[in-house]
C-alpha cells in the first residue's frame, strides 16, 4: 500500500516523541501533528497527496463553492506571512491575517473551544511542513454571499466564542470525549442541522445532509441515533469503518481514513463513551408500516430477488461484510438521502490499515425503476424493527438526476 507523506511523517514524528534522548520541540512537533490528524485538517486542506496540506479541495455549500486553503508556510500563497496571533484568532474567532473574516465551512465555531496547549502545538507541527507555492481562491462564492463583511452578522447569530469547559459532574473520559467531538473533531459541522444561514441549530449532533449524504444522527436515541450500538460499535467503526450496523461511505469515509482511524484508543473510547452517554433527542418511535401496504408487498419481491442474497432474508447481513439491515437505527433516519444514494449508485466501504480489503454495493439505477427503489428502501425500513417514513418514487428521481 501506498504510504502518503503525512503517514511518513506522522510515522517519524511519533517515533520521535517516544525517544528519551528527543528534543522537547520534537515531542510538540509529534502532538501537533496528532492534533491535526484529530481535526482531520486533510479533508479540507489536501486535494493532492503530492502536495499536502496545499489546499484546493472544493467545498460544497448551500451557498456556492468554497476552497480549501493553502495553509503551508508558503510565503507567497499560504501562511507562511502569519505569526502564531493571526493563527490562534483564526481558530479562536474566525478572522485570519490582515482581519478576514472565515467562512463557517472552517469550522472554527468548534476550534474554538480548543485549548491554548494544542494551539501552540499544532502551530509548531504546521511551521514544518514543506512549503508549497499553490495559489488557491477560497471564496467562489456568488454575490451578496461573496461579501465577507456580512460574516459579521453571522458571526453575531451563530457562533459563541470561547474554550471547551469541562464538565466538574463527568468524568475524565467524558470530558476528553465531549472535546473531541464537540471541538476538535468538529462532528457537529457534518452531524448538526443547520439554519437558514448554515449555522448550527441548537439540536446538536441531531443529523443533516451534507453534499449529497445524510450525515446520521449521532444522539444516544434508541430508534433515530446510536442507542443501539454499543461503546465497541463506535470504537470498530472510527477504527476500521466497520461494525454491524455500518460501513463507512461517502465523507465519513474520508474521515476515517485520513483522521479516525489513526486516534489513539483512549481517544476512540472517550468519544464512544460520551456520545453513548447523551441526551435521547428523539419523539417516540412510529408504529411501522403494515406488512399488506402495496409498498411494502412489492419492496419485499424486490428485496428477496436483489438483496437477500447478501444481507440475508432476515436482515441480519453478514459480520463486517454486508451490514445487519434488521433493527438498524441508521435505516429509521428521518432522511433516506443516503441510502437512496447507495442503492442507486452504488458504494465501496473504506479502505483502513487493518481492512485494507473493503466490501462493495452495486449500483441498481441501470436495473430497477424509482419506483422499485422507493418499495424496496420503504420495506427495509419497516421490517425486521424498524420504522419510518416511506420513501417516494419522487424523491428517487430527484436524487438520481442529482449523480448524473
Amino acid at each position: 500500500m501506498k504510504t502518503s507523506p503525512l503517514l511518513s511523517a506522522a510515522a517519524l514524528l511519533m517515533a520521535l516523541s517516544f525517544n528519551t534522548q528527543a528534543q522537547p520541540e520534537y515531542d510538540q512537533i509529534a502532538r501537533g501533528n496528532y492534533i491535526a490528524t484529530l481535526g482531520d485538517c486533510t479533508a479540507c486542506h489536501t486535494s493532492n497527496e503530492q502536495q499536502p496540506f496545499a489546499g484546493g479541495v472544493k467545498l460544497q455549500t448551500p451557498f456556492g463553492v468554497l476552497v480549501g486553503a493553502n495553509i503551508t508556510p508558503d510565503r507567497e500563497t499560504g501562511i507562511g506571512n502569519w505569526s502564531y496571533d493571526d493563527f490562534r484568532r483564526a481558530m479562536n474567532e474566525g478572522v485570519g491575517h490582515n482581519g478576514k473574516r472565515l467562512y463557517g465551512a472552517m469550522p472554527f465555531t468548534a476550534y474554538t473551544k480548543m485549548s491554548e496547549k494544542d494551539l501552540q502545538d499544532l502551530w509548531a507541527w504546521m511551521q514544518t511542513l514543506q512549503p508549497i507555492d499553490h495559489p488557491v481562491e477560497t471564496n467562489q462564492l456568488p454575490f451578496p454571499f461573496n461579501i465577507r463583511t456580512s460574516l459579521l452578522f453571522w458571526n453575531w447569530i451563530n457562533f459563541t466564542q470561547g474554550e471547551f469547559k469541562p464538565d466538574p459532574n463527568k468524568s475524565a473520559e467524558w470530558n476528553r470525549g465531549a472535546y473531541l467531538v464537540e471541538g476538535l473533531g468538529h462532528c457537529g459541522t457534518c452531524h448538526t442541522s443547520k439554519n437558514l444561514l448554515g449555522g448550527d441549530k441548537s439540536d446538536l449532533l441531531g443529523g443533516e445532509v451534507v453534499e449529497g449524504w445524510y450525515a446520521p444522527n449521532l444522539t444516544a436515541s434508541d430508534h433515530r441515533g446510536l442507542g443501539k450500538w454499543t461503546q465497541q460499535d463506535i470504537v470498530s467503526y472510527l477504527r476500521t469503518g466497520v461494525n454491524r450496523f455500518d460501513i463507512a461511505s461517502g465523507p465519513m469515509a474520508d474521515a476515517v481514513r485520513h483522521s479516525t482511524q489513526h486516534w489513539h484508543e483512549d481517544d476512540l473510547n472517550a468519544v464512544a463513551v460520551y456520545l453513548k452517554e447523551g441526551e435521547k433527542s428523539d419523539e417516540e418511535k412510529p408504529e411501522p408500516l403494515a406488512a399488506s401496504d402495496a409498498r411494502m408487498k412489492m419492496g419485499a419481491t424486490i428485496y428477496e430477488a436483489k438483496c437477500s442474497a447478501c444481507h440475508s432474508p432476515g436482515g441480519r447481513g453478514e459480520k463486517n461484510i454486508f451490514p445487519q439491515l434488521a433493527d438498524n437505527p441508521l435505516l429509521n433516519q428521518t432522511d433516506a438521502t443516503s441510502l437512496m444514494r447507495v442503492v442507486l449508485a452504488g458504494s465501496r466501504g473504506v479502505e483502513t490499515d487493518v481492512r485494507p480489503t473493503a466490501p462493495a454495493m452495486p449500483a441498481f439505477a441501470g436495473t430497477l425503476s424509482d419506483e422499485n427503489i422507493a418499495a424496496v428502501l420503504t420495506y427495509i425500513r419497516n421490517s425486521w424493527g424498524n420504522a419510518a417514513s416511506p420513501v417516494e418514487a419522487g424523491d428517487v428521481k430527484k436524487m438520481k438526476e442529482s449523480l448524473q
